[in-house]
Protein backbone atom coordinates (compact mmCIF):
# COMPACT_ATOMS: atom_id res chain seq x y z
CA UNK A 1 0.00 0.00 0.00
CA UNK A 2 1.13 3.50 -0.82
CA UNK A 3 -0.06 6.13 1.65
CA UNK A 4 0.59 9.64 2.89
CA UNK A 5 -0.83 11.38 5.96
CA UNK A 6 -2.10 14.75 4.74
CA UNK A 7 -4.66 16.01 3.98
CA UNK A 8 -6.99 13.00 4.38
CA UNK A 9 -5.77 11.91 7.80
CA UNK A 10 -3.22 9.39 9.07
CA UNK A 11 -3.26 7.09 6.06
CA UNK A 12 0.36 6.13 6.62
CA UNK A 13 -0.50 4.88 10.11
CA UNK A 14 -3.52 3.01 8.75
CA UNK A 15 -1.37 1.25 6.14
CA UNK A 16 1.29 0.38 8.72
CA UNK A 17 -1.24 -1.01 11.20
CA UNK A 18 -2.92 -3.12 8.50
CA UNK A 19 0.34 -4.58 7.25
CA UNK A 20 1.52 -5.37 10.78
CA UNK A 21 -1.67 -7.22 11.68
CA UNK A 22 -1.83 -9.01 8.33
CA UNK A 23 1.78 -10.12 8.65
CA UNK A 24 1.20 -11.51 12.13
CA UNK A 25 -1.76 -13.56 10.93
CA UNK A 26 -0.29 -14.61 7.59
CA UNK A 27 2.58 -16.74 8.86
CA UNK A 28 0.24 -18.89 10.94
CA UNK A 29 -2.31 -19.09 8.11
CA UNK A 30 0.27 -20.31 5.59
CA UNK A 31 1.48 -22.91 8.11
CA UNK A 32 -2.05 -24.30 8.55
CA UNK A 33 -4.33 -26.55 6.58
CA UNK A 34 -8.11 -26.91 6.48
CA UNK A 35 -10.61 -29.43 5.19
CA UNK A 36 -11.32 -26.95 2.38
CA UNK A 37 -7.66 -26.88 1.41
CA UNK A 38 -7.50 -30.69 1.42
CA UNK A 39 -10.57 -30.89 -0.82
CA UNK A 40 -8.97 -28.36 -3.15
CA UNK A 41 -5.77 -30.44 -3.34
CA UNK A 42 -7.82 -33.46 -4.39
CA UNK A 43 -9.45 -31.35 -7.10
CA UNK A 44 -6.01 -30.28 -8.28
CA UNK A 45 -5.11 -33.96 -8.51
CA UNK A 46 -8.05 -34.62 -10.83
CA UNK A 47 -10.85 -35.62 -8.45
CA UNK A 48 -14.25 -34.20 -9.36
CA UNK A 49 -17.94 -34.89 -9.64
CA UNK A 50 -20.09 -36.88 -7.23
CA UNK A 51 -19.77 -40.18 -5.38
CA UNK A 52 -22.23 -43.07 -5.72
CA UNK A 53 -24.54 -41.46 -3.16
CA UNK A 54 -24.64 -38.15 -5.04
CA UNK A 55 -22.34 -36.28 -2.64
CA UNK A 56 -19.37 -34.18 -3.82
CA UNK A 57 -16.59 -36.70 -4.28
CA UNK A 58 -13.73 -34.63 -2.86
CA UNK A 59 -15.85 -33.90 0.20
CA UNK A 60 -16.62 -37.60 0.68
CA UNK A 61 -12.94 -38.61 0.49
CA UNK A 62 -11.79 -36.00 3.01
CA UNK A 63 -14.74 -36.70 5.30
CA UNK A 64 -14.10 -40.45 5.34
CA UNK A 65 -10.35 -40.05 5.92
CA UNK A 66 -10.87 -37.66 8.83
CA UNK A 67 -13.96 -39.33 10.33
CA UNK A 68 -13.33 -39.64 14.05
CA UNK A 69 -9.64 -38.86 13.53
CA UNK A 70 -9.30 -35.08 13.39
CA UNK A 71 -5.65 -35.48 14.31
CA UNK A 72 -5.04 -36.60 10.74
CA UNK A 73 -5.84 -33.16 9.32
CA UNK A 74 -2.45 -31.66 10.17
CA UNK A 75 -0.55 -34.28 8.17
CA UNK A 76 -2.85 -33.82 5.17
CA UNK A 77 -4.32 -36.15 2.62
CA UNK A 78 -1.98 -35.70 -0.35
CA UNK A 79 0.72 -38.25 0.49
CA UNK A 80 -1.68 -41.04 1.60
CA UNK A 81 -3.67 -40.44 -1.59
CA UNK A 82 -0.51 -40.53 -3.73
CA UNK A 83 0.52 -43.71 -1.95
CA UNK A 84 -2.84 -45.25 -2.82
CA UNK A 85 -2.46 -44.33 -6.49
CA UNK A 86 0.84 -46.18 -6.63
CA UNK A 87 -0.25 -49.17 -4.52
CA UNK A 88 -3.45 -49.87 -6.45
CA UNK A 89 -2.30 -48.55 -9.86
CA UNK A 90 -5.41 -46.40 -10.21
CA UNK A 91 -6.27 -43.01 -11.64
CA UNK A 92 -7.23 -40.31 -9.10
CA UNK A 93 -10.96 -40.38 -9.90
CA UNK A 94 -11.17 -44.16 -9.52
CA UNK A 95 -9.24 -44.19 -6.27
CA UNK A 96 -11.41 -41.38 -4.89
CA UNK A 97 -14.56 -43.36 -5.68
CA UNK A 98 -13.13 -46.43 -3.93
CA UNK A 99 -12.21 -44.37 -0.87
CA UNK A 100 -15.65 -42.77 -0.74
CA UNK A 101 -17.33 -46.19 -0.91
CA UNK A 102 -15.11 -47.63 1.82
CA UNK A 103 -13.36 -50.11 -0.48
CA UNK A 104 -9.99 -48.41 0.20
CA UNK A 105 -8.83 -47.11 3.56
CA UNK A 106 -6.28 -44.32 3.14
CA UNK A 107 -5.34 -44.79 6.78
CA UNK A 108 -3.51 -47.94 5.71
CA UNK A 109 -1.66 -45.97 3.03
CA UNK A 110 -0.68 -43.42 5.67
CA UNK A 111 0.93 -46.23 7.65
CA UNK A 112 3.01 -47.22 4.64
CA UNK A 113 4.55 -43.74 4.62
CA UNK A 114 6.52 -44.73 7.72
CA UNK A 115 8.75 -46.78 5.42
CA UNK A 116 11.31 -44.49 3.80
CA UNK A 117 11.32 -46.25 0.43
CA UNK A 118 7.50 -46.23 0.19
CA UNK A 119 7.40 -42.57 1.23
CA UNK A 120 9.90 -41.69 -1.50
CA UNK A 121 7.61 -43.32 -4.09
CA UNK A 122 4.59 -41.42 -2.75
CA UNK A 123 6.47 -38.11 -2.83
CA UNK A 124 7.47 -38.68 -6.43
CA UNK A 125 3.85 -39.40 -7.39
CA UNK A 126 2.72 -36.25 -5.54
CA UNK A 127 5.28 -34.19 -7.46
CA UNK A 128 3.96 -35.63 -10.71
CA UNK A 129 0.38 -34.69 -9.77
CA UNK A 130 1.47 -31.17 -8.80
CA UNK A 131 3.37 -30.69 -12.05
CA UNK A 132 0.36 -31.82 -14.12
CA UNK A 133 -1.95 -29.44 -12.25
CA UNK A 134 0.41 -26.48 -12.64
CA UNK A 135 0.78 -27.22 -16.36
CA UNK A 136 -2.99 -27.05 -16.74
CA UNK A 137 -3.16 -23.79 -14.76
CA UNK A 138 -0.38 -22.24 -16.83
CA UNK A 139 -2.04 -23.34 -20.06
CA UNK A 140 -5.24 -21.52 -19.12
CA UNK A 141 -3.32 -18.40 -18.13
CA UNK A 142 -1.57 -18.47 -21.51
CA UNK A 143 -4.87 -19.03 -23.32
CA UNK A 144 -6.34 -15.93 -21.65
CA UNK A 145 -3.37 -13.82 -22.72
CA UNK A 146 -3.53 -15.08 -26.29
CA UNK A 147 -7.26 -14.48 -26.56
CA UNK A 148 -6.83 -10.96 -25.22
CA UNK A 149 -4.14 -10.35 -27.85
CA UNK A 150 -6.39 -11.63 -30.63
CA UNK A 151 -9.79 -10.28 -29.54
CA UNK A 152 -8.74 -7.15 -27.68
CA UNK A 153 -9.67 -5.94 -24.21
CA UNK A 154 -12.71 -3.69 -23.70
CA UNK A 155 -11.88 -0.19 -22.52
CA UNK A 156 -12.14 0.34 -18.78
CA UNK A 157 -14.18 0.69 -16.79
CA UNK A 158 -15.68 -2.66 -17.70
CA UNK A 159 -19.44 -3.00 -17.40
CA UNK A 160 -20.39 -6.11 -15.46
CA UNK A 161 -23.69 -7.78 -14.61
CA UNK A 162 -24.58 -10.46 -12.07
CA UNK A 163 -26.61 -13.41 -13.36
CA UNK A 164 -29.28 -14.41 -10.83
CA UNK A 165 -30.52 -17.49 -12.69
CA UNK A 166 -29.86 -20.60 -10.54
CA UNK A 167 -29.87 -23.04 -13.49
CA UNK A 168 -27.15 -22.89 -16.13
CA UNK A 169 -29.59 -23.28 -19.00
CA UNK A 170 -31.37 -20.04 -18.06
CA UNK A 171 -28.03 -18.40 -17.18
CA UNK A 172 -26.68 -19.03 -20.70
CA UNK A 173 -29.68 -17.21 -22.14
CA UNK A 174 -29.30 -14.36 -19.64
CA UNK A 175 -25.59 -14.07 -20.44
CA UNK A 176 -26.32 -13.72 -24.15
CA UNK A 177 -28.91 -11.03 -23.42
CA UNK A 178 -26.52 -9.13 -21.13
CA UNK A 179 -23.63 -9.29 -23.58
CA UNK A 180 -25.83 -8.20 -26.48
CA UNK A 181 -26.66 -5.10 -24.43
CA UNK A 182 -22.96 -4.21 -24.16
CA UNK A 183 -21.81 -5.88 -20.92
CA UNK A 184 -18.10 -6.86 -20.72
CA UNK A 185 -18.26 -9.21 -17.72
CA UNK A 186 -20.83 -11.58 -16.24
CA UNK A 187 -20.73 -12.72 -12.63
CA UNK A 188 -22.25 -15.82 -11.05
CA UNK A 189 -22.53 -17.11 -7.51
CA UNK A 190 -21.22 -20.57 -6.64
CA UNK A 191 -23.81 -22.67 -4.75
CA UNK A 192 -23.06 -23.56 -1.14
CA UNK A 193 -20.98 -26.68 -0.57
CA UNK A 194 -21.79 -29.76 1.46
CA UNK A 195 -19.67 -28.65 4.41
CA UNK A 196 -21.40 -25.28 4.72
CA UNK A 197 -24.85 -26.84 4.34
CA UNK A 198 -24.15 -29.33 7.12
CA UNK A 199 -22.68 -26.71 9.43
CA UNK A 200 -25.61 -24.33 8.92
CA UNK A 201 -28.10 -27.08 9.70
CA UNK A 202 -26.14 -28.09 12.79
CA UNK A 203 -26.31 -24.48 13.95
CA UNK A 204 -30.07 -24.40 13.40
CA UNK A 205 -29.76 -22.06 10.42
CA UNK A 206 -31.30 -22.29 6.97
CA UNK A 207 -29.12 -23.93 4.33
CA UNK A 208 -30.35 -23.03 0.83
CA UNK A 209 -29.58 -26.00 -1.40
CA UNK A 210 -29.95 -25.96 -5.18
CA UNK A 211 -32.55 -28.29 -6.67
CA UNK A 212 -32.80 -29.07 -10.41
CA UNK A 213 -35.84 -27.54 -12.04
CA UNK A 214 -38.46 -29.64 -13.76
CA UNK A 215 -39.39 -29.20 -17.38
CA UNK A 216 -38.02 -29.57 -20.85
CA UNK A 217 -35.33 -27.65 -22.63
CA UNK A 218 -32.43 -27.96 -20.22
CA UNK A 219 -29.00 -27.90 -21.77
CA UNK A 220 -27.60 -31.37 -22.31
CA UNK A 221 -24.08 -30.02 -21.90
CA UNK A 222 -24.79 -28.61 -18.44
CA UNK A 223 -27.19 -31.42 -17.39
CA UNK A 224 -29.34 -29.28 -15.06
CA UNK A 225 -26.24 -28.03 -13.23
CA UNK A 226 -26.41 -25.09 -10.82
CA UNK A 227 -25.02 -21.98 -12.45
CA UNK A 228 -21.85 -21.70 -10.35
CA UNK A 229 -20.84 -25.37 -10.39
CA UNK A 230 -17.69 -26.45 -12.20
CA UNK A 231 -19.70 -28.21 -14.91
CA UNK A 232 -21.78 -25.11 -15.46
CA UNK A 233 -18.78 -22.77 -15.44
CA UNK A 234 -17.18 -24.92 -18.13
CA UNK A 235 -20.29 -24.51 -20.29
CA UNK A 236 -20.54 -20.79 -19.52
CA UNK A 237 -16.87 -20.19 -20.33
CA UNK A 238 -17.29 -21.85 -23.73
CA UNK A 239 -20.46 -19.84 -24.37
CA UNK A 240 -18.75 -16.56 -23.50
CA UNK A 241 -15.78 -17.35 -25.74
CA UNK A 242 -18.11 -17.94 -28.68
CA UNK A 243 -19.81 -14.58 -28.10
CA UNK A 244 -16.44 -12.87 -27.64
CA UNK A 245 -15.28 -14.18 -31.03
CA UNK A 246 -18.40 -12.71 -32.66
CA UNK A 247 -18.08 -9.28 -31.06
CA UNK A 248 -14.26 -9.13 -31.27
CA UNK A 249 -13.79 -8.30 -27.60
CA UNK A 250 -12.76 -10.61 -24.79
CA UNK A 251 -15.55 -11.37 -22.30
CA UNK A 252 -14.71 -11.91 -18.64
CA UNK A 253 -16.28 -14.42 -16.28
CA UNK A 254 -16.44 -13.68 -12.54
CA UNK A 255 -17.46 -15.95 -9.67
CA UNK A 256 -18.36 -15.48 -6.01
CA UNK A 257 -17.79 -18.42 -3.65
CA UNK A 258 -19.93 -19.17 -0.60
CA UNK A 259 -18.35 -19.12 2.86
CA UNK A 260 -15.84 -21.99 3.30
CA UNK A 261 -15.65 -22.32 -0.50
CA UNK A 262 -12.59 -20.20 -1.33
CA UNK A 263 -9.98 -22.94 -1.91
CA UNK A 264 -12.21 -24.99 -4.19
CA UNK A 265 -13.32 -21.96 -6.21
CA UNK A 266 -9.64 -21.08 -6.69
CA UNK A 267 -9.07 -24.49 -8.29
CA UNK A 268 -12.13 -24.15 -10.51
CA UNK A 269 -11.10 -20.62 -11.49
CA UNK A 270 -7.62 -21.83 -12.44
CA UNK A 271 -8.89 -24.86 -14.38
CA UNK A 272 -11.90 -23.27 -16.13
CA UNK A 273 -10.38 -19.84 -16.93
CA UNK A 274 -12.54 -17.79 -14.60
CA UNK A 275 -11.16 -14.26 -14.92
CA UNK A 276 -12.29 -12.63 -11.68
CA UNK A 277 -12.82 -14.35 -8.33
CA UNK A 278 -14.12 -12.89 -5.11
CA UNK A 279 -11.65 -13.82 -2.34
CA UNK A 280 -12.29 -11.39 0.50
CA UNK A 281 -11.23 -12.89 3.82
CA UNK A 282 -12.68 -10.11 6.00
CA UNK A 283 -16.11 -10.29 4.39
CA UNK A 284 -16.10 -14.05 4.96
CA UNK A 285 -15.23 -13.60 8.65
CA UNK A 286 -17.66 -10.76 9.41
CA UNK A 287 -20.48 -11.39 6.97
CA UNK A 288 -20.11 -15.15 6.51
CA UNK A 289 -19.59 -15.97 10.20
CA UNK A 290 -16.53 -18.10 9.43
CA UNK A 291 -13.96 -18.65 12.16
CA UNK A 292 -11.04 -16.26 11.55
CA UNK A 293 -8.36 -18.99 11.70
CA UNK A 294 -10.24 -21.07 9.13
CA UNK A 295 -10.87 -18.14 6.77
CA UNK A 296 -7.27 -16.92 6.94
CA UNK A 297 -5.86 -20.38 6.22
CA UNK A 298 -8.32 -21.00 3.36
CA UNK A 299 -7.46 -17.69 1.72
CA UNK A 300 -3.70 -18.15 2.12
CA UNK A 301 -4.04 -21.18 -0.16
CA UNK A 302 -6.65 -19.65 -2.48
CA UNK A 303 -4.72 -16.42 -3.02
CA UNK A 304 -1.50 -18.23 -3.93
CA UNK A 305 -3.35 -20.37 -6.47
CA UNK A 306 -5.20 -17.40 -7.98
CA UNK A 307 -1.93 -15.47 -8.21
CA UNK A 308 -0.35 -18.28 -10.22
CA UNK A 309 -3.41 -18.56 -12.47
CA UNK A 310 -3.44 -14.84 -13.28
CA UNK A 311 -6.99 -14.45 -11.95
CA UNK A 312 -8.07 -10.98 -10.86
CA UNK A 313 -9.15 -11.02 -7.21
CA UNK A 314 -12.11 -8.91 -6.15
CA UNK A 315 -12.24 -7.41 -2.65
CA UNK A 316 -15.24 -5.55 -1.28
CA UNK A 317 -15.25 -2.01 0.12
CA UNK A 318 -15.30 -3.64 3.54
CA UNK A 319 -18.08 -5.38 5.49
CA UNK A 320 -20.61 -3.49 7.59
CA UNK A 321 -19.54 -3.80 11.25
CA UNK A 322 -22.32 -3.09 13.74
CA UNK A 323 -21.31 -5.24 16.74
CA UNK A 324 -19.85 -2.24 18.64
CA UNK A 325 -23.13 -0.35 18.12
CA UNK A 326 -25.18 -3.29 19.38
CA UNK A 327 -22.96 -3.55 22.45
CA UNK A 328 -23.23 0.15 23.28
CA UNK A 329 -26.86 0.55 22.26
CA UNK A 330 -25.95 3.71 20.36
CA UNK A 331 -25.84 3.79 16.54
CA UNK A 332 -22.62 5.11 15.06
CA UNK A 333 -22.35 7.90 12.52
CA UNK A 334 -21.63 7.20 8.82
CA UNK A 335 -17.93 8.07 9.05
CA UNK A 336 -17.38 5.63 11.93
CA UNK A 337 -19.09 2.80 10.06
CA UNK A 338 -17.17 3.72 6.90
CA UNK A 339 -13.95 3.72 8.91
CA UNK A 340 -14.56 0.20 10.21
CA UNK A 341 -15.20 -0.97 6.65
CA UNK A 342 -12.05 0.77 5.41
CA UNK A 343 -9.97 -0.83 8.18
CA UNK A 344 -11.12 -4.31 7.22
CA UNK A 345 -10.66 -3.59 3.52
CA UNK A 346 -7.09 -2.48 4.26
CA UNK A 347 -6.54 -5.79 6.08
CA UNK A 348 -7.99 -7.77 3.13
CA UNK A 349 -5.67 -5.96 0.72
CA UNK A 350 -2.60 -6.46 2.94
CA UNK A 351 -3.38 -10.16 3.37
CA UNK A 352 -3.92 -10.68 -0.35
CA UNK A 353 -0.66 -8.89 -1.17
CA UNK A 354 1.16 -10.95 1.44
CA UNK A 355 -0.23 -14.12 -0.14
CA UNK A 356 1.36 -13.29 -3.48
CA UNK A 357 -1.17 -11.16 -5.36
CA UNK A 358 0.20 -8.09 -7.15
CA UNK A 359 -1.50 -4.68 -7.11
CA UNK A 360 -2.64 -5.05 -10.74
CA UNK A 361 -4.32 -8.36 -9.83
CA UNK A 362 -6.58 -6.70 -7.28
CA UNK A 363 -9.84 -4.88 -7.93
CA UNK A 364 -11.34 -3.32 -4.83
CA UNK A 365 -14.63 -1.80 -3.76
CA UNK A 366 -14.69 1.98 -4.13
CA UNK A 367 -17.31 2.70 -1.47
CA UNK A 368 -19.74 0.79 0.77
CA UNK A 369 -23.11 0.27 -0.93
CA UNK A 370 -25.07 1.49 2.09
CA UNK A 371 -23.48 4.94 1.76
CA UNK A 372 -26.03 6.03 -0.86
CA UNK A 373 -28.73 5.90 1.83
CA UNK A 374 -26.94 8.40 4.06
CA UNK A 375 -27.24 12.17 4.10
CA UNK A 376 -25.24 13.96 1.40
CA UNK A 377 -24.06 10.69 -0.16
CA UNK A 378 -22.23 12.28 -3.09
CA UNK A 379 -19.87 14.21 -0.85
CA UNK A 380 -19.23 11.16 1.32
CA UNK A 381 -18.67 8.97 -1.76
CA UNK A 382 -16.15 11.47 -3.12
CA UNK A 383 -14.26 11.16 0.17
CA UNK A 384 -14.35 7.35 0.03
CA UNK A 385 -12.95 7.27 -3.49
CA UNK A 386 -10.25 9.84 -2.69
CA UNK A 387 -9.11 7.78 0.30
CA UNK A 388 -8.84 4.60 -1.74
CA UNK A 389 -7.08 6.25 -4.69
CA UNK A 390 -4.39 7.38 -2.26
CA UNK A 391 -4.23 4.40 0.09
CA UNK A 392 -4.43 1.75 -2.63
CA UNK A 393 -2.58 3.50 -5.43
CA UNK A 394 -2.26 1.35 -8.56
CA UNK A 395 -5.34 -0.77 -7.82
CA UNK A 396 -8.56 -0.69 -9.82
CA UNK A 397 -11.86 0.27 -8.22
CA UNK A 398 -15.23 -1.45 -8.42
CA UNK A 399 -18.46 0.53 -8.23
CA UNK A 400 -21.12 -2.00 -7.26
CA UNK A 401 -24.80 -1.21 -7.67
CA UNK A 402 -26.71 -1.25 -4.36
CA UNK A 403 -28.63 -4.47 -3.60
CA UNK A 404 -32.19 -4.85 -4.78
CA UNK A 405 -33.68 -4.48 -1.30
CA UNK A 406 -32.71 -0.79 -1.30
CA UNK A 407 -35.15 1.73 -2.72
CA UNK A 408 -35.10 2.49 -6.43
CA UNK A 409 -34.04 6.04 -5.66
CA UNK A 410 -30.83 4.63 -4.15
CA UNK A 411 -29.90 3.06 -7.48
CA UNK A 412 -30.60 6.29 -9.33
CA UNK A 413 -28.53 8.21 -6.78
CA UNK A 414 -25.74 5.68 -7.11
CA UNK A 415 -25.65 6.06 -10.92
CA UNK A 416 -25.39 9.84 -10.65
CA UNK A 417 -22.64 9.59 -8.02
CA UNK A 418 -20.59 7.15 -10.10
CA UNK A 419 -20.81 9.43 -13.12
CA UNK A 420 -19.56 12.34 -11.02
CA UNK A 421 -16.69 10.75 -9.08
CA UNK A 422 -15.54 7.52 -10.71
CA UNK A 423 -12.06 7.65 -12.25
CA UNK A 424 -11.65 6.51 -15.85
CA UNK A 425 -9.03 4.23 -17.35
CA UNK A 426 -7.42 1.38 -15.41
CA UNK A 427 -8.25 2.88 -11.99
CA UNK A 428 -11.96 2.87 -12.83
CA UNK A 429 -11.91 -0.89 -13.17
CA UNK A 430 -15.52 -2.09 -13.07
CA UNK A 431 -19.09 -0.86 -12.84
CA UNK A 432 -20.95 -3.91 -11.57
CA UNK A 433 -24.71 -4.10 -12.02
CA UNK A 434 -27.00 -6.43 -10.14
CA UNK A 435 -29.30 -8.79 -12.05
CA UNK A 436 -31.98 -6.92 -13.96
CA UNK A 437 -35.02 -7.84 -15.99
CA UNK A 438 -34.19 -4.88 -18.22
CA UNK A 439 -30.49 -5.57 -18.88
CA UNK A 440 -30.52 -3.37 -22.00
CA UNK A 441 -31.53 -0.28 -20.06
CA UNK A 442 -29.21 -1.03 -17.14
CA UNK A 443 -26.20 -1.59 -19.39
CA UNK A 444 -26.96 1.52 -21.45
CA UNK A 445 -27.14 3.60 -18.27
CA UNK A 446 -23.83 2.16 -17.04
CA UNK A 447 -22.14 2.78 -20.39
CA UNK A 448 -23.33 6.38 -20.33
CA UNK A 449 -21.96 6.71 -16.79
CA UNK A 450 -18.59 5.41 -17.97
CA UNK A 451 -18.57 7.88 -20.89
CA UNK A 452 -19.28 10.79 -18.55
CA UNK A 453 -16.47 9.79 -16.17
CA UNK A 454 -14.03 9.50 -19.08
CA UNK A 455 -14.90 12.95 -20.38
CA UNK A 456 -14.59 14.55 -16.96
CA UNK A 457 -11.35 12.76 -16.13
CA UNK A 458 -9.75 14.03 -19.30
CA UNK A 459 -11.11 17.54 -18.94
CA UNK A 460 -10.78 18.39 -15.25
CA UNK A 461 -7.91 18.54 -12.79
CA UNK A 462 -8.44 16.04 -10.01
CA UNK A 463 -10.34 18.09 -7.40
CA UNK A 464 -9.26 18.47 -3.78
CA UNK A 465 -11.73 17.63 -1.04
CA UNK A 466 -13.24 20.33 1.13
CA UNK A 467 -16.26 20.84 3.36
CA UNK A 468 -18.24 17.75 4.31
CA UNK A 469 -16.21 15.49 1.98
CA UNK A 470 -12.94 16.40 3.70
CA UNK A 471 -14.50 16.09 7.17
CA UNK A 472 -15.89 12.67 6.25
CA UNK A 473 -12.52 11.52 4.88
CA UNK A 474 -10.60 12.54 7.97
CA UNK A 475 -13.16 11.05 10.35
CA UNK A 476 -13.26 7.83 8.32
CA UNK A 477 -9.50 7.38 8.36
CA UNK A 478 -9.34 8.17 12.09
CA UNK A 479 -12.06 5.57 12.77
CA UNK A 480 -10.21 3.04 10.60
CA UNK A 481 -7.00 3.46 12.59
CA UNK A 482 -8.94 3.12 15.85
CA UNK A 483 -10.58 -0.09 14.56
CA UNK A 484 -7.22 -1.68 13.77
CA UNK A 485 -5.83 -0.65 17.16
CA UNK A 486 -8.80 -2.27 18.89
CA UNK A 487 -8.29 -5.41 16.81
CA UNK A 488 -4.64 -5.54 17.83
CA UNK A 489 -5.41 -4.99 21.52
CA UNK A 490 -8.67 -6.89 22.01
CA UNK A 491 -8.82 -9.37 19.15
CA UNK A 492 -11.76 -10.30 16.98
CA UNK A 493 -14.39 -9.56 19.61
CA UNK A 494 -13.82 -5.84 18.90
CA UNK A 495 -15.49 -6.22 15.48
CA UNK A 496 -17.46 -9.45 15.88
CA UNK A 497 -18.88 -8.70 19.33
CA UNK A 498 -19.71 -11.09 22.15
CA UNK A 499 -22.55 -13.64 21.97
CA UNK A 500 -25.59 -13.14 24.19
CA UNK A 501 -25.24 -14.44 27.74
CA UNK A 502 -25.37 -18.20 27.94
CA UNK A 503 -25.05 -18.70 24.17
CA UNK A 504 -22.19 -19.83 22.01
CA UNK A 505 -21.27 -17.66 19.06
CA UNK A 506 -21.60 -19.51 15.77
CA UNK A 507 -18.21 -19.33 14.02
CA UNK A 508 -18.21 -21.77 11.12
CA UNK A 509 -15.24 -24.04 10.58
CA UNK A 510 -13.44 -23.42 13.87
CA UNK A 511 -12.84 -27.17 14.30
CA UNK A 512 -11.61 -27.79 10.75
CA UNK A 513 -8.26 -26.00 10.70
CA UNK A 514 -4.97 -27.39 12.02
CA UNK A 515 -1.29 -26.57 12.01
CA UNK A 516 0.43 -28.50 9.26
CA UNK A 517 2.71 -31.23 10.55
CA UNK A 518 3.69 -32.52 7.10
CA UNK A 519 6.44 -30.38 5.62
CA UNK A 520 6.40 -31.98 2.15
CA UNK A 521 4.21 -29.82 -0.11
CA UNK A 522 4.95 -29.90 -3.85
CA UNK A 523 2.01 -27.62 -4.61
CA UNK A 524 3.27 -24.84 -2.34
CA UNK A 525 6.66 -24.90 -4.05
CA UNK A 526 5.08 -24.88 -7.52
CA UNK A 527 2.66 -22.05 -6.72
CA UNK A 528 5.44 -19.93 -5.30
CA UNK A 529 7.47 -20.30 -8.50
CA UNK A 530 7.27 -17.60 -11.16
CA UNK A 531 4.94 -18.68 -13.94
Amino acid sequence: MNAVSAPLGPLDRLAERAETLAGAWAARARASTTVGRERALLRLCGVGGLDAAGRPLAWSVVDRYLAGRRGRLGSGLLLPFAMGLVEYDLQPQRLALDVASGAVDLGMEAELLRESDRRAVAEEEARRLAAAAIDRIDANRTARRELLDVLGDPQRPWIGMTLADPDIDAALTAARRALDSGVDLVQVAVPIGRELADRLRDAGLEAPVWRPRDGEGASAEADHAPTGSQRALTALRRHLDEIAAQRRNYVRLAAIPPPLGGPELAVVAAFERVDVADADVMTEIVGGRVAPERALADHAFAHSLLARAGVIVSLSAGPLVVAPDLASGVPSDPATRAGRALALQALSVAIARGNGLSADQLIIGAMPSWLVGESQPAARAAAEVAIRRTLFAGMSLTFEEPPGDMRRSATETWSAIVAAIAPSGPTGGLILLRASLDSDRAATRARLTARVTAELEGSLTRPELSGLALDHARSTVTAAVATLELLADHGWRSVLGDPPDGQDQVRLGADSVAERTETFDPFAAALAAVG
